[in-house]
């Protein structure tokens, strides 16, 4: 079985050693040796003076090709990971994990303040208040039960927002969170403006 360990691009000339520039051509040699591919990127000053002439007819020669240098940018944004308000209540209600009650409200809240969800109404069920949002643009309506966080349960829960904006959201197996989500009247609930507050970007 042939090992097709071709080496990643080089960042610069691997014959004068000189970095490459954004958008430089430079040409790549490939050839066959004893541990796989090896794979040899230079510029077109050390192709013309140096393998121009004879490199295809070196010992396991397999491919010649140009190209141009991308530069890579620096300090990418993460797209895949991070995460839109928006984008994580949607996921988190589809998840629909109790753990996250708390975070799904704060998350609305911020939502309501920027002004793409409004509240169409409050309903009860059971014993608890749910809030009926519809969003703004697509008229979408959102079902978020309000967990009736106690004061003391706050900070922790926007703090837990901030982190799932930041590295973005996986649903968890365990049961980590639950206290999270139940209510509790020693320290008085917490206000929809408190709940926004601490959490908004």
């Amino acid at each position: 079985m042939i090992d097709w360990n071709i080496q990643a691009r080089a960042h610069g000339c691997q014959a004068c050693n000189q970095p490459f520039t954004d958008k430089q051509p430079f040409h790549t040699l490939l050839f066959d040796v004893k541990q796989g591919y090896d794979r040899l990127d230079i510029c077109q000053k050390c192709w013309e003076n140096q393998h121009s002439q004879g490199a295809m007819d070196r010992k396991g020669f397999v491919s010649h090709w140009q190209s141009q240098y991308n530069a890579p940018v620096a300090n990418a944004p993460d797209a895949i990971q991070k995460d839109t308000a928006e984008g994580l209540l949607r996921k988190l209600m589809s998840n629909n994990d109790p753990a996250h009650a708390g975070a799904r409200f704060i998350l609305a809240v911020m939502l309501e303040r920027k002004r793409i969800l409004k509240v169409k109404a409050q309903l009860t069920q059971g014993s608890q208040r749910v809030f009926l949002y519809e969003h703004s643009k697509t008229g979408e309506l959102f079902h978020v039960p309000d967990p009736d966080l106690r004061l003391d349960q706050l900070t922790e829960v926007q703090t837990d927002v901030a982190s799932l904006l930041e590295r973005g959201f996986e649903p968890s197996t365990s049961g980590e969170g639950q206290n999270t989500e139940r209510a509790g009247d020693e320290s008085g609930t917490a206000s929809k403006q408190e709940a926004g507050a601490g959490a908004a970007p």
